[in-house]
């Protein structure tokens, strides 16, 4: 390893990529444990020699490597970290939503766009509708469905 070496350091939960130097390195009975550079002193120590062996090592919810495995693993990486940041920030379903479900003929299962819960309303509400042929009580039930199932998005821009 050269003492001037830059390792790529990813962080996919934050989204952040970034390059580092190795700051210290101590030999032990177990093998050569190292510390990154700052800013990212805090991470450390780790095994040296799996990182120069493997070419990557993780650490908490960083991901140190060499470029040549960062050209490999990128594209996993950034998917499974896109992936799990839009789980993080979708809105979470109410457990109660079966009903409101059942009232607009959406699936039982899976997650809601908003446009699905909209299209299956303007569906059923051009014959609910009391000028239309339909019931009060009924289009107050779609439209309570309806209100229900988009309740989590309403902060989403």
């Amino acid at each position: 390893m050269a003492d001037d070496e830059e390792w790529v350091i990813w962080n996919g939960t934050l989204g952040v990529l970034d390059m580092v130097r190795i700051a210290r390195i101590e030999a032990g009975p177990e093998g050569r444990r190292a510390w990154l550079a700052a800013p990212y002193a805090s991470i450390g120590p780790f095994s040296l020699d799996e990182l120069e062996t493997q070419g990557r090592i993780a650490f908490d919810a960083c991901r140190v490597m060499s470029r040549a495995r960062w050209q490999l693993d990128q594209v996993e990486l950034r998917r499974a970290a896109r992936t799990q940041r839009q789980a993080l920030a979708a809105p979470a379903r109410p457990a109660d939503d079966r009903p409101h479900r059942e009232a607009l003929d959406l699936p039982m299962d899976g997650a809601l766009a908003p446009a699905a819960i909209k299209a299956a309303f303007r569906r059923l509400a051009r014959t609910a509708h009391p000028d239309a042929g339909g019931s009060s009580a009924h289009y107050r039930r779609i439209t309570e469905a309806r209100d229900a199932l988009m309740e989590p998005f309403a902060g989403a821009s």
